[in-house]
């Protein structure tokens, strides 16, 4: 049986990990140093803690569960105690981009990070429990990434990835460098910021006298069909008024350059202040 040791077991994200791990094919040690974690991680799974080096003697992965700022420190910690062959694994490619993970050439390191449930999973929307961050009943797609190691050990990480990020809807196989432009790129720097910005317009909207309610209401109902018809849910196409304000719009909100976020330089940089 694979030993898995999750450090971070206590913290947000960890807890979602250890309720998909329990009962699966692994067998798992959780590491939690904060107090409040450890009693999280109890209250809400049953489950108790242990010591870092009781968790990582024999351990065949490593999961860091852990903060981006708290990669580096952390592996550094813990890898003199790692014999070669062990996997770990970080669930964002910030800190593995940034190249924050020790120099060590006979370990393998693997990424994997949720795609989140889409907008248009009717499993998000079940009612009195909605899964809107997935890994309870919605089903979300996942990425991983095989940063080193022999080829062979991207099936273990994979399939640890399907486990603490079920149910799965589809898994994708990428590179470091193209999980980094997924995120932060794609869906933070491009995705959040824009969603914020529009959060910031229905504001707008309000402060110049339109009902909060009504103005969240139509922004929300037109942003569901404007979605499905722009990423092509649905076969449709939009009205020449919305064509036009589409044309005159972008122009006016965006620069001409704003595709350069997505250079490896600006990636790199937005990487390093989240790290």
């Amino acid at each position: 049986m694979t030993t898995i040791a999750l450090f971070g077991a206590g913290g947000k994200m960890g807890v979602r990990l250890a309720k998909n791990l329990v009962g699966s094919a692994y067998e798992v040690r959780h590491v939690e140093p904060g107090a409040a974690g450890r009693q999280r991680l109890k209250d809400q799974t049953g489950l108790d803690c242990v010591a870092a080096e009781v968790a990582l003697k024999g351990a065949d992965v490593v999961i860091l569960a852990v903060p981006d700022t708290l990669i580096g420190r952390l592996a550094a910690e813990i890898a003199p105690q790692l014999p070669a062959g062990t996997m770990v694994m970080t669930l964002d490619a910030a800190a593995p981009f940034a190249g924050h993970l020790p120099v060590r050439p006979d370990l393998v390191y693997f990424v994997a990070h949720p795609c989140h449930p889409s907008i248009f999973s009717p499993e998000v929307h079940v009612a009195g429990a909605p899964d809107y961050f997935g890994g309870v009943t919605a089903p979300q797609s996942v990425v991983s990434a095989l940063m080193q190691g022999p080829d062979a050990a991207f099936d273990l990480g994979e399939a640890i990835a399907k486990t603490i990020y079920a149910p799965i809807l589809r898994s994708y196989r990428v590179t470091v460098e193209q999980m980094a432009l997924l995120e932060p790129g794609l869906s933070e720097t491009v995705g959040a910021t824009l969603l914020d910005v529009m959060r910031e317009a229905m504001d707008e909207v309000v402060a110049r006298g339109v009902p909060a309610d009504c103005a969240r209401d139509f922004l929300l109902g037109h942003m569901t069909i404007l979605s499905a018809v722009i990423f092509k849910q649905i076969p449709g196409q939009f009205s020449d008024a919305c064509n036009k304000a589409i044309t005159f719009g972008k122009p006016r909100l965006m620069r001409d350059d704003w595709k350069q976020v997505f250079d490896r330089e600006e990636i790199a940089e937005s990487i390093r202040r989240i790290t």
